[in-house]
């Protein structure tokens, strides 16, 4: 079988460059393409990439997805700050493409994917739950994409439960001291020198506590996700939001 043929977009970022690496040692895929900031889109089309990688920065993921989109050209998308109204216009994009497949993942990490996947599982028994997320302090969005994704899951699944908002005293207090709210789950975002990716998911009750958490030392820790998408994309017309639903996770 021949190997997919692949364009990393911002080639040069830290996870750019750590998923050139990947493709490039990966027998059933080809490097087709690195594009950098500055370069032309042209380029992913002109080296017959089937499969581009998503890697920049919210303020122009936007724009490339609507051109990758428009060619015919399946993404994976590693940029956060979706929102459902950007989402919405991807899917109206890609419903002009049939069969073009399109994943925005939140996070590759497989212990991430799997976190957020019991976190949701988890959400209907605890009366509390709130998430912690520790990223670099490079990272230019707080909260982050995962730890949004988290807290609409755990939303989700105690609405469907009949749950309400967990329990909260709070009258007074310092601005910002309690966090964001999505979706009724409290996300407090710490920035720290010397982190990567981490994230604490707190479920409580009267009398115990479970916590989930995940931790990425490394950016090889998102390097399978982004090959499992890669390989995967194509069977996934559409927008996909989350590796999970690339994952055999019933």
């Amino acid at each position: 079988m021949a190997a997919l043929k692949v364009a990393v977009i911002g080639a040069n970022g830290r996870m750019g460059q750590q998923a050139v690496a990947a493709i490039r040692q990966a027998d059933d895929l080809e490097l087709v393409a690195e594009v950098s900031r500055g370069d032309d889109l042209t380029n992913v089309v002109d080296a017959g990439a089937q499969i581009a990688v998503e890697l920049t920065v919210p303020a122009s993921t936007k724009e490339n997805l609507r051109f990758l989109v428009g060619q015919g050209i399946h993404c994976v998308v590693g940029t956060t700050g979706w929102d459902e109204q950007s989402l919405g216009a991807l899917r109206e994009q890609a419903a002009a493409r049939p069969g073009v497949g399109v994943l925005i993942a939140p996070n590759f990490s497989i212990g991430a994917v799997l976190a957020m996947h019991f976190a949701a599982q988890a959400a209907r028994f605890f009366e509390s739950a709130e998430v912690i997320e520790l990223h670099h302090p490079n990272k230019v969005d707080a909260p982050s994409g995962t730890a949004v994704h988290t807290a609409e899951g755990i939303a989700a699944a105690r609405s469907k439960a009949g749950l309400g908002a967990s329990p909260d005293a709070t009258q007074h207090g310092l601005d910002g001291a309690r966090g964001a709210v999505v979706g009724d789950v409290h996300i407090h975002s710490v920035r720290l020198r010397g982190l990567v990716a981490h994230e604490e998911i707190l479920f409580g009750s009267p009398g115990e506590q479970l916590v989930i958490r995940t931790d990425s030392f490394d950016r090889t820790s998102f390097m399978p996700g982004i090959l499992t998408a890669v390989r995967s994309v194509q069977d996934h017309p559409g927008v996909t939001v989350g590796l999970d639903k690339y994952l055999d996770l019933r």
